[in-house]
């Protein structure tokens, strides 16, 4: 290396760095001081399963009885037809399944509730609820699901349901259709102002 060249490359080096500054201590790493901690997310959920658990206004008295092969259907006011066929044809997505067979009564209600209420909030629009026949169920053939068919009908989450079809349990679960949230609402809302 000629040394009259070093030193003149290494100022045109040290020229082309000049308004660079250093980045301050590299080790230090940055986390959200804002974001809960898991601790926190779970006590949070653990309060909203008992206040929902609480507030849970599922009928426990009397029942009317259907028997284990009935269908069962319901429709509210408003729900258009061919939202209703299209229901009772399976042709809408299952967000989610609400498994309540082999359940005891006050863990099936519980379950039920809390499941609905969670999926409304999550913007769910269509639920598989799972209640089994019931043959040999005491007091009464088809005990859990007369009072599914009775507590689907007490949450105005639910605007209709229909018995599902063979590959989704056929006369042992219903499709459930669940009302728009507030988020969906507002949504809706936006699209149909812009046209």
């Amino acid at each position: 290396m000629n040394s009259n060249t070093y030193p003149s490359d290494f100022d045109d080096f040290f020229n082309e760095f000049k308004d660079v500054t250093p980045i301050k201590n590299a080790n230090v790493v940055q986390t959200a001081r804002n974001g809960d901690s898991l601790a926190k997310q779970l006590k949070r959920k653990a309060i909203a399963v008992e206040q929902n658990l609480t507030n849970n206004y599922l009928s426990v008295e009397k029942v009317e009885p259907v028997d284990p092969y009935d269908h069962l259907s319901f429709k509210q006011d408003g729900v258009q037809d061919g939202v209703f066929k299209n229901l009772r044809l399976g042709k809408y997505k299952i967000d989610s399944v609400a498994n309540l067979q082999s359940l005891k009564f006050e863990q099936a209600r519980s379950q039920l509730f809390i499941h609905i209420m969670n999926s409304h909030q999550r913007g769910d629009r269509t639920i598989l609820v799972k209640h089994g026949l019931g043959l040999h169920s005491k007091p009464f053939a088809a005990f859990l699901k007369s009072y599914v068919n009775q507590w689907l009908t007490q949450m105005p989450e639910i605007i209709a349901f229909h018995t599902a079809l063979p590959q989704h349990g056929g006369n042992s679960a219903v499709y459930a259709l669940l009302k728009k949230n507030q988020q969906q609402k507002s949504h809706n809302r936006e699209i149909h102002s812009k046209r």
